[in-house]
């Protein structure tokens, strides 16, 4: 999207900063306001719709960051970038915590500027996209929604939203209960073929025979029981897509035949000799490692190679915390709707736990643990007492050193990026961190960060 779209509020009580970034960014192209004390930005903030604030740390006698709480609270589709000289790894945490996006410190370059303001918008700009998508899934699944913020799924979005207008068959790899079906589904109406028949099938749910026969069909009398011709799923599948979970489970002899289907868009009839041509789009899930069963001689390589021609992998749910709260409050309106109780939400410690279980069952788990949550309460909340032991006893709670590493983590990814954006010049470095040269060269002692070897051109390099 062009810059013109966006609009920015720049916010410092020092009126020549103001005017230099009104000329750099409105050269850019951003449409740009200003002000000059937190009680401006928010008069303007409610007039207007900002897709960025550029604030200062300290802004006179006001404080950036109680900005930040304020636009926080009051809208979630305004980014927060800081900008401030009083820099310390704690003011960053802070402001990332209380909802910041960025964090940049004086003094800057203006490309180095430019630069992130740019990525940031690009960002908040494939959000709304997704969202866009999300409401599209939503209108056409009913309440199987996909439902997620998280940075992972937002990368399977975006990928759904690529390959669905194309032909490419697609493998979705993931755990159990992590929504594969659901994708397909997706890119099914999302794609050419939405108004054409999308049919699935576990493969792991037949035997073999059946399974064939459910695939491709067959004449009458082609076995016992066989008292008329049937049409397979495949055939019932023309013009749309045919969905294959658990592809995994599928005996080799099977798999010869979809391979050929795949190669030629032909099948045969259990029974008959002719051949019947069709048109369909296959998409396969699967929770097993095809690679290893391949090596175990358990599925064809020729095969994988035909369905993997596009691969997504769905993340289990322990890898996406962030969504737990939006996925358990999801599944908490519709349960409570059906069982008529007016719950309001869980309470702290119950999300918390929450939170902090793997649910090996990924999201399918969860939902029945709303479910069940929904059905033994008693009040307007669900409380842990209503949650099964599973999730009370088991969950996750960081001990003291993993929080410490996760902090010494952050520092040392600022003082990486610092170094990196200041070209190794450690002077610079240590300036745009707020510290001295000598606290940067003993962090980067603690965290084993060292200026990486170019390599010298060989002789056949410099030959060639």
């Amino acid at each position: 999207m062009e810059p013109s779209h966006f609009r920015i509020l720049v916010v410092d009580d020092e009126e020549p900063v103001r005017r230099l970034l009104t000329d750099v960014l409105e050269l850019e192209g951003y449409r740009l306001d200003t002000a000059a004390s937190v009680s401006e930005a928010l008069a303007k903030i409610g007039r207007e719709v900002y897709d960025l604030v550029l604030t200062d740390l300290k802004i006179g006698p006001d404080s950036g960051m109680d900005l930040v709480k304020q636009i926080r609270s009051a809208s979630t589709e305004t980014e927060v970038m800081m900008m401030t000289a009083y820099a310390t790894v704690e003011t960053a945490v802070q402001a990332m915590k209380l909802g910041a996006c960025d964090y940049i410190t004086k003094p800057f370059q203006l490309e180095e500027l430019t630069h992130r303001i740019r990525n940031v918008l690009e960002r908040k700009q494939l959000r709304k996209e997704v969202e866009i998508l999300r409401e599209q899934f939503q209108r056409r699944f009913g309440f199987e929604n996909i439902i997620g913020e998280s940075k992972e799924l937002l990368r399977v979005l975006e990928k759904v939203k690529k390959i669905a207008p194309t032909e490419a068959t697609v493998l979705i790899t993931g755990e159990t209960g992590t929504g594969k079906e659901l994708i397909a589904k997706a890119i099914h109406n999302l794609s050419r073929r939405a108004d054409r028949p999308f049919i699935s099938i576990n493969c792991a749910a037949f035997p073999e025979q059946l399974l064939e026969s459910e695939l491709f069909g067959h004449a009458k009398g082609a076995f016992t029981g066989a008292i008329s011709a049937r049409r397979g799923l495949i055939e019932e599948a023309h013009g749309g897509t045919l969905f294959l979970d658990e592809i995994g489970d599928t005996p080799l002899s099977i798999q010869v035949k979809l391979l050929r289907t795949l190669e030629d868009k032909t099948i045969r009839r259990l029974g008959e000799n002719r051949t019947i041509t069709v048109d369909v789009r296959f998409i396969a899930a699967t929770n097993r490692n095809l690679e290893e069963a391949i090596k175990r001689k358990e599925f064809r390589e020729d095969l994988f190679y035909r369905l993997n021609v596009i691969s997504i992998h769905l993340p289990p749910l322990r890898a996406r915390r962030g969504d737990i709260p939006l996925l358990a409050n999801h599944f908490l309106r519709i349960y409570s709707e059906r069982e008529r109780k007016p719950l309001i939400g869980f309470t702290e410690q119950a999300l918390s736990l929450l939170i902090n279980y793997d649910f090996p069952g990924n999201i399918r788990e969860l939902e029945n643990i709303v479910e069940q949550a929904v059905a033994m309460a008693s009040g307007e909340w669900i409380t842990p007492a209503e949650l099964p032991p599973s999730v009370r006893e088991h969950s996750y709670n960081p001990p003291k050193k993993e929080i410490e590493r996760a902090l010494n983590d952050v520092e040392r990814d600022l003082i990486v990026e610092a170094i990196e954006r200041n070209q190794w010049n450690l002077e610079k470095a240590a300036r745009d961190l707020g510290m001295s040269r000598t606290t940067l060269w003993r962090k980067m002692k603690k965290y084993d960060v060292t200026k990486p070897r170019t390599k010298r051109a060989s002789h056949s390099d410099s030959d060639s």
